[in-house]
């Protein structure tokens, strides 16, 4: 994955309400959700979900599509799945001084 769309994908994902939603939408599973249950979990207005969703879509972290008249959103596990790869495939190689530190952290809670 290239680090720059890694960076896009992450800067959408730095919101919360924008967080909130792919949470939503994984705990839903492959169906996903509609746009109307999204906005039942969130309780926000029609427009500021639909700003959220934009950006999501724009960089492919969620997909829409229509079920009839419904539209549905699912999240785009492929994506998900390669950034949190990013982040941890090369976990603790090459840089030994940085390993003990947040091993340390951890299991003090520091880190969650």
């Amino acid at each position: 994955m290239e680090l720059d769309y890694a960076a896009r994908c992450l800067d959408k994902l730095g919101n919360p309400t924008r967080l909130e939603i792919i949470r939503l939408l994984v705990r839903a599973g492959p169906d996903g959700l509609s746009v109307g249950a999204l906005k039942a979990h969130l309780s926000i207005a029609a427009s500021t979900l639909s700003h959220h969703i934009l950006h999501l879509a724009t960089v492919g972290l969620i997909d829409k599509r229509r079920r009839g008249r419904v539209l549905c959103c699912t999240p785009n596990y492929d994506l998900l799945h390669a950034l949190v790869a990013m982040l941890t495939d090369e976990c603790c190689k090459g840089v030994a001084h940085t390993a003990a530190p947040l091993a340390a952290q951890s299991s003090h809670g520091a880190l969650g």
